[in-house]
């Protein structure tokens, strides 16, 4: 059978394994009826002795199954005609790296546009379900990980804060939203792609009409890969995807996965001065394509703290300031809730292009600003038909990106959030 359906990165570790260690692989299946069930506690040490044991499975996207498979069983899918690719199950962690009254979200808000009755899903580190932020509009939680729903990080916090908080001071962009919550990625940060596949299938479930991803992998991706291909999937269903383009720059191809995805929204970040951070992943994908999609402000945004947490750089018991393109990405999942409430029915390639044709034109090469810096007013205006005003290119931009500034997110001067850095 074909070679190409063992992917080189799954290669590579079956090399690295010469004692026949299990790996962790992701398996797609030509069909829904050829995945194999999630093995059973009870006959799970017989499964690990033949080599093969299913910890996850998926159908709602992709028909898929995570697993632990020795090099041996490994060589015997590229025999198995069900088989159409075989991945690595890669590690992926959160992108954390103020912003001021850029975005105009709170025009939006006075023509009485909030994101109620919009679901964005949060896939992240969980939630701090008693913040008083989020009091009444929590619509469901869950929880990956094993180490239950509640965030004892605080990145997941934080950035639904910045989606759909909605405190007297410090206001997300979308503070009527309703939010779902999957934890997916442990207390110190990390994950792998197959609990991030899983939660974002959890979301598509509970009909998300958005779902936020402010988490990336290493090194740079062609979008082939088993996380990007979900989130083409989930668009594929309806369902707005904002991905992080990640906190590997300033340098070319540092964009990973899921930011390489064909289909979602790809966010880099800019600071107050809209120059984007020198730590903004830039592109192109591995396979030439342009990416960020669309930047958004992302650097020194206070927002929600989890209680007894301290991540970033805490401002008192209820907030906390922090920067990255995992601070920037929510402002797009916001937006997008805005967008949708605003004009039912809109598609994701329509929200995607109404975010990139009203964005202000920074300048700068495609591959470092997308399309620009995004102004939620002005997509709000093309959404319902209103000529909004043509952006205009920033003169003379400074080549060098400026040093982060402190900001916040609040009901006059709306922050955005950034990954962790």
């Amino acid at each position: 059978m074909s070679e190409s359906k063992i992917t080189r990165a799954v290669s590579s570790a079956m090399d690295a394994s010469p004692n026949g260690e299990p790996i962790s692989i992701i398996v797609l299946y030509k069909n829904p009826s050829a995945v194999p069930h999630v093995t059973p506690a009870t006959t799970r040490a017989q499964a690990e002795g033949a080599g093969f044991v299913t910890t996850r499975s998926y159908q709602t996207l992709l028909p898929a199954a995570a697993a632990q498979a020795t090099p041996q069983k490994i060589d015997e899918l590229r025999q198995d005609p069900t088989v159409e690719t075989v991945w690595l199950d890669l590690p992926v962690h959160t992108c954390l790296n103020v912003s001021v009254p850029l975005i105009q979200a709170p025009a939006v808000w006075q023509a009485g546009i909030d994101g109620r009755g919009i679901r964005i899903a949060i896939v992240d580190t969980g939630l701090d379900m008693n913040h008083p932020d989020f009091a009444g509009r929590i619509g469901s939680t869950t929880d990956f990980t094993g180490q239950g729903a509640l965030d004892n990080n605080g990145h997941g916090t934080h950035v639904a804060g910045i989606a759909a908080g909605a405190g007297a001071v410090y206001r997300g962009v979308a503070p009527g939203a309703t939010i779902y919550a999957a934890k997916v990625l442990r207390g110190d940060g990390s994950g792998m792609f197959s609990d991030v596949m899983a939660g974002v299938e959890w979301a598509v479930q509970q009909n998300a009409h958005v779902i936020n991803l402010s988490l990336g992998s290493a090194g740079s991706s062609d979008g082939n890969d088993a996380l990007s291909q979900t989130c083409d999937a989930a668009v594929g269903r309806g369902v707005v995807m904002c991905v992080a383009a990640g906190n590997a720059g300033p340098g070319p191809q540092t964009v990973g996965s899921p930011g390489a995805s064909r289909l979602s929204i790809t966010v880099g970040a800019t600071d107050d001065g809209d120059a984007v951070a020198s730590f903004s992943s830039r592109g192109p994908t591995a396979d030439g394509r342009t990416k960020p999609d669309v930047c958004f402000p992302g650097v020194g945004i206070i927002a929600p703290r989890a209680n007894g947490t301290s991540m970033g750089h805490p401002i008192d018991s209820l907030y906390t300031e922090a920067s990255g393109t995992s601070m920037a990405t929510p402002h797009t999942a916001g937006t997008a809730a805005l967008l949708l409430q605003a004009k039912p029915g809109l598609s994701p390639a329509q929200v995607k292009d109404l975010l990139q044709t009203t964005a202000r034109n920074l300048g700068l090469d495609g591959n470092v600003q997308g399309a620009g810096r995004a102004v939620v007013f002005a997509a709000y205006q093309k959404a319902l038909g209103a000529a909004p005003p043509v952006p205009t290119p920033t003169p003379d931009p400074t080549p060098t990106p400026t040093e982060p500034r402190k900001g916040c997110l609040n009901t006059a001067t709306l922050g955005l959030l950034a990954l962790f850095q």
